[in-house]
């Protein structure tokens, strides 16, 4: 009771104080907070700060340059003066008016051709149907081998699997690297481990079937597995994956074994005693010990897989992404920002999602993603003070995300509270 006495008093004064002219000693708001159910509507600042919109930024770099011509107008000219003089009223005989006709046409077929490129001639980088050479490389292995991480570190791009939906495809690309005149193509075979029984989970029979069928149709197959987590941890699943790719060789096929993140090992002893567990697997030509995140060994890898290569028309266009990868990249781009901007566990509880990837009339691309926050504070984090981190979250994601993709790119991020 006192405290609500106390509360009439408060509000007397404030209302005298207002209706004289001065100024209140304690805001309405407040005294309408204190004591009633009334949402906090000035609290988290402005509906805009959680908005990062590319449009409503300058960001450098993103005008596109006009291209310019081979020759500037200036040569032009004198070239024109050089090769075709006017004529000053000096009468020639006709066989010097033939003679400088034939000049004429002969220097303006020149000119032509040194302005105009041939259609016969390659572009940059253009390799002739006939001399490229291909290799189809499946990988198979438990989840958490450390595929994606590999493929990323031998591409050299962001091709990561954050959005990879699983039992919808038999096999899917990871990634291509292109090379000279040597293309190799990374393709997931997902759900190949088998129970203790030998038999596939029940669920997913079919899609384990067909993956197995699709196995043969690689030229160079990769087995991985994780050394360290089989040196602390075995899965008797794994083994009996690696000792059954191993047991047989395929005349038309070529296996390797990659025992990766050897980083984590810290007896680097340990490492022979798992080579030497599967050594006697004779369908495994090489072996290998690799860090696909630190990219130990990968080169050795890379080297090996591109001397495999053959005489073939490559499959993928190496100036063009497909679709789905460059949506995964747009993901990825934009979840590593927030890794550098945003500590602590804030970036682990944030879902993150793409809501709109729409290609513009103008050749630019419209991406939209939401990142939601299951608590208010880390929304606030997250958006930051006038919405600065999120600005900078969105600000280095657009610009690198233009530079991979090679045209403007309009993104736009929205922090939402779950």
């Amino acid at each position: 009771m006192k405290a609500f006495r106390s509360l009439r008093i408060l509000i007397s004064i404030s209302r005298t104080a207002t209706a004289r002219g001065c100024k209140p000693h304690l805001p309405h708001t407040f005294l309408r907070r204190f004591y009633s159910a009334q949402p906090n509507l000035d609290g988290d600042g402005p509906i805009g700060d959680s908005v990062f919109d590319s449009s409503q930024y300058s960001i450098p770099g993103t005008q596109e340059k006009q291209k310019q011509p081979n020759w500037d107008k200036g040569y032009r000219e004198r070239v024109q003066r050089e090769l075709f003089p006017e004529d000053k009223g000096k009468s020639k005989s006709p066989e010097e008016e033939e003679s400088v006709d034939r000049s004429r046409i002969l220097a303006k077929a020149l000119l032509e051709a040194a302005l105009e490129s041939a259609d016969d001639e390659l572009g940059e980088g253009e390799v002739r149907e006939e001399d490229q050479k291909s290799l189809n490389v499946g990988i198979i292995g438990p989840p958490n081998a450390g595929k994606s991480s590999l493929t990323n570190f031998m591409v050299g791009t962001k091709v990561a699997a954050a959005s990879r939906k699983t039992n919808t495809t038999t096999h899917e690309v990871l990634g291509v690297l292109t090379k000279g005149d040597t293309q190799v193509c990374f393709f997931d075979t997902p759900g190949l481990m088998l129970k203790k029984s030998g038999y596939g989970y029940k669920d997913i029979k079919a899609r384990v079937q067909n993956a197995w069928t699709s196995l043969d149709l690689f030229d160079v197959l990769i087995v991985m597995f994780d050394v360290h987590r089989h040196l602390t941890c075995p899965d008797s699943r794994v083994v009996r994956l690696i000792t059954y790719m191993g047991e047989e060789a395929n005349p038309k096929q070529k296996r390797i074994l990659c025992m990766n993140k050897v980083d984590l090992v810290e007896k680097k002893k340990d490492l022979l005693k798992v080579a030497e567990e599967f050594q006697n697997l004779p369908a495994y030509e090489r072996y290998f010990m690799i860090s696909g995140l630190k990219g130990s060994g990968v080169k050795d890898l890379s080297q090996y897989l591109m001397d495999q290569a053959v005489k073939k028309p490559w499959e993928e266009d190496p100036f063009t992404m497909s679709e789905e990868v460059m949506k995964n990249i747009s993901l990825e781009v934009v979840r590593e920002r927030l890794l550098d901007h945003v500590h602590q566990e804030v970036p682990y509880g944030v879902e993150h999602r793409l809501v709109d990837w729409r290609e513009q009339r103008d050749g630019s691309l419209r991406i939209e993603q939401h990142l939601i926050t299951p608590k208010l504070s880390q929304r606030k984090i997250l958006v930051g003070k006038g919405g600065a981190k999120v600005g900078r979250i969105g600000i280095e994601a657009n610009e690198e995300l233009r530079r991979i993709m090679n045209r403007k790119v309009h993104l736009i991020l929205k922090v939402l509270l779950k």
